[in-house]
């Protein structure tokens, strides 16, 4: 049997986590929730199937960009995309500079989820 795509989602916010989380469910995503950065390395010992991350740029103690880089670094997440996701589109430009593979702005619009997860997991760059 093979286990359930998951996504990881980083993000301080849990009522946000919750929206993404329950979007993603519906899409057939698992997914792995962390809300405190500190704890990231200790969610990835469980997650063996991430298909993507959905990262917030504003985090506690640490920049999201910083997160970028130490996922970019880790061999387990080399051909996973990560998106930006936050309220400040203006972020959008150096979001693309720093790396992400995507960007989705707050408030998620869920209608169009669906297409863009889709896109997104197929290695389509979604920058929306």
């Amino acid at each position: 049997m093979m286990s359930q795509p998951q996504a990881l989602i980083i993000d301080d916010n849990a009522k946000n986590v919750s929206i993404l989380a329950h979007l993603l469910s519906a899409e057939g995503l698992e997914s792995i929730q962390v809300i405190n950065p500190a704890t990231l390395d200790a969610k990835l010992q469980s997650a063996s199937h991430i298909r993507v991350v959905f990262l917030d740029l504003e985090l506690p103690n640490v920049d999201g960009y910083q997160v970028l880089h130490k996922l970019k670094n880790d061999a387990r997440f080399h051909n996973i995309p990560i998106v930006a996701y936050t309220v400040h589109v203006s972020e959008i430009q150096v979001a693309h500079q720093q790396g992400f593979d995507g960007f989705l702005a707050k408030p998620l619009d869920s209608d169009k989820f669906p297409g863009q997860l889709s896109r997104i997991l197929k290695g389509e760059p979604v920058w929306e």
